[in-house]
């Protein structure tokens, strides 16, 4: 191929956060500085240089930054994002005339002879002729500048004309700094490369990064014992939900409830009169998809609920499951919607042997999906014009994977603000296809994560690029479909170790609330994982007050999280050696704040050991003391040096979360 402009002799390569070669934007938060990457560079000696292009989606001119050799022909810059939405950033690549220049005369007055040593070895330098050539270079940034820059150019050009014409047995370096500065700002862009396209970046509002989930039925909140909960009664919980330092409330699906085939307590096929079915059997008589099921209220409770809840800094997280009951209106209205089956019967959801009769799943293969499509938009944008601006989505990997690429644009471009998260507990690549395609949040396989050598992978795994670019965590011990056998048998310890984990192991984190506070750890069956009288089928009352509750060291542990920027994000976690395979240790930090975590993974006996700690990545000198304070129990301990020994009771407390400090203060064993 010919090309257009054979003088462009630069090449860019690797330009990062890149997602997909640019298939897919890198996601960042407002306020973040985004640092980008290149490899730049040319053939031959000459120097490169290098700027960042970056703007909003929708800005009419590029906004530039200077980037910066790193060595080995990687440049840096970095830009901040002041505000939520698309944006995209480029890079230009030019050989740098002016700066080779610059290094060739450092070369050249550096091989003068020494007068004061002369050799006949010393090859002459042909000074002046390089002088007259820099004024060449400088004559052709004045014209790029502006009339008061030219100016300076014309004095610096008269100053190299003139010491050209000294003829002087030896020459001083005549560039400062400033100089440089002043051409730096008129660079030769006529044969300027680009990066091959303009890379995408969305940028969220800080809760996606950073947020304390609590989940709850909202018909099991009724202060009347067996009394169907209502949207009201939730509003009364809110003051303890924001005392215990959650900032999302998340509620099952409120919609109306099938009848046909309902399912009965412990998802007994058969419901008796006055059963209650699963709220994920959406749909019946009443409404849908964008109806309020009548025992918890009317839509106008829950935008009230939704205001009364940012009044406490908390978002309201509705759940969004795109399946039906048999009774679902578009099941009338849509038969097209659904696989029909030879006997023109609908397919209900099926995982072989098992039957789930009451749900109807939706068939993205339909003749009419484009149809299908626009209405489960048009269900994002209805409850987002009634205040919710979070969704947890249900099962989202069982539905086109394009859909939810262009569903969640669609939403974005008119409420940018809006967070979604991904409940699909599937395969690898498919979890990150669903996260590069929009989801800002994804549930993870953190629940069944419980060694060491398992939470250090994957945490290594998701917390750094490429992962890191697109896929944020969030970690949740139980939900109300997964009981995990680490909590069946670790007993209360259990509950404590894997709720401190989640705090401080991710940004996000989220609990089934009421049975993770209370131990709730009886299975249906043995070897299974879900609850017994799971709340999903049946209302249950919850004794909140009951003293075995962890409750208070979960308000503890989502205070630390906010008082502790460290704690906030996750790009700087870092594992330090133990010689106990049953010790996880782990630091994260944020500028001067920074937090370490020692935790016992056995939930039934004591384990201490030595951590080894990495005191170059802590910023702390060898034979150093240092305090550190547990945030847990306000215990102050002066470590010293790298070898420090804890000794963690998981009956008591199974982890240190420790703030270090560089001041030592009152010396204890931990």
């Amino acid at each position: 191929m010919k090309p257009t402009e054979g003088r462009k002799r630069v090449v860019i390569e690797d330009l990062q956060p890149e997602v997909d070669c640019g298939r897919y934007p890198a996601k960042r938060v407002v306020g973040d500085a985004v640092e980008v990457t290149a490899a730049i560079f040319s053939d031959g000696h000459d120097h490169v240089a290098g700027r960042l292009l970056y703007r909003q989606k929708g800005e009419a001119h590029w906004r530039f930054a200077p980037m910066h050799p790193l060595g080995n022909d990687i440049f840096a810059a970095s830009f901040a994002v002041d505000s939520i939405g698309m944006w995209e950033f480029s890079v230009e690549g030019w050989v740098d005339h002016f700066d080779t220049w610059c290094s060739d005369l450092r070369k050249r007055i550096d091989a003068q002879p020494d007068l004061a040593h002369p050799s006949a070895n010393v090859t002459p330098q042909n000074i002046p002729l390089a002088l007259r050539s820099g004024a060449l270079l400088l004559e052709e940034a004045a014209v790029r500048a502006t009339p008061a820059d030219a100016k300076t150019f014309r004095q610096i050009i008269l100053s190299l004309r003139w010491m050209a014409d000294q003829n002087a047995e030896r020459y001083e370096y005549p560039i400062d700094d400033e100089i440089k500065e002043l051409v730096a700002k008129y660079p030769d862009l006529r044969f300027a490369a680009r990066y091959a396209q303009d890379l995408p970046l969305w940028v969220d509002r800080e809760r996606a990064r950073f947020s304390t989930w609590y989940e709850l039925f909202p018909r099991s909140v009724s202060p009347v014992p067996g009394k169907h909960g209502t949207l009201k009664d939730v509003e009364a919980q809110l003051p303890r939900v924001a005392e215990m330092g959650f900032d999302v409330l998340y509620l099952p699906p409120i919609h109306p409830i099938g009848t046909a085939f309902r399912k009965g307590p412990n998802n007994n096929v058969v419901a008796a009169a006055g059963d209650h079915g699963s709220p994920w059997a959406i749909g019946a008589p009443e409404g849908g998809h964008k109806s309020v099921h009548p025992s918890l209220g009317t839509i106008d409770d829950l935008e009230h609920l939704a205001d009364v809840a940012r009044g406490f800094g908390i978002d309201l997280a509705m759940d969004i499951a795109f399946q039906c009951s048999p009774d679902h209106p578009w099941v009338k209205q849509h038969p097209e919607w659904f696989q029909i089956r030879p006997d023109g019967s609908i397919q209900y959801a099926e995982n072989p042997p098992k039957k789930y009769q009451d749900i109807y799943p939706l068939n993205f293969e339909s003749s009419d999906w484009r149809g299908l499509w626009e209405e489960l938009l048009s269900v994002f944008k209805f409850w987002i014009g009634h205040g919710v601006t979070v969704f947890r989505v249900d099962n989202p990997h069982t539905k086109n994977l394009h859909f939810w690429e262009w569903c969640i644009t669609e939403v974005h471009k008119g409420a940018p603000e809006v967070i979604f998260l991904a409940e699909a507990f599937t395969r690898p690549h498919l979890m990150y296809e669903l996260a590069k395609g929009g989801y800002t949040q994804s549930y993870t396989y953190f629940t069944w994560r419980t060694t060491k050598p398992e939470l250090q992978q994957y945490m290594e795994e998701l917390t750094k690029p490429p992962v890191s670019d697109f896929f944020r965590p969030n970690f949740w011990p139980n939900t109300p479909d997964i009981l995990p056998p680490i909590l069946q048998t670790g007993g209360r310890p259990a509950f404590m170790q894997r709720v401190i984990l989640a705090a401080t192991l991710a940004a996000n984190y989220g609990m089934y609330g009421p049975a993770y506070e209370l131990g709730e750890n009886a299975p249906f069956k043995i070897g299974g994982e879900e609850y017994l009288n799971s709340e999903k089928y049946e209302i249950r009352q919850w004794d909140l007050d009951a003293p075995h509750s962890i409750a208070p060291l979960i308000t503890r542990l989502n205070a630390i999280r906010r008082e502790n920027r460290a704690l906030q994000s996750n790009d700087s976690l870092h594992f330090h050696p133990v010689d106990n395979p049953h010790i996880l240790c782990y630091s994260k930090t944020s500028g001067a704040n920074q937090i370490l975590v020692a935790i016992n993974l056995d939930p039934i006996q004591e384990q201490a050991g030595w951590i080894d700690l990495d005191l170059k990545h802590l910023g702390i000198e060898h034979n150093q003391n240092f305090d550190v304070h547990d945030l847990l129990t306000g215990t102050h301990y002066t470590w010293h040096d790298r070898s420090n020994y804890v000794a963690l009771r998981p009956e008591t407390m199974p982890a240190h979360v420790l703030r270090i400090t560089r001041g030592a203060s009152t010396t204890l064993s931990a």
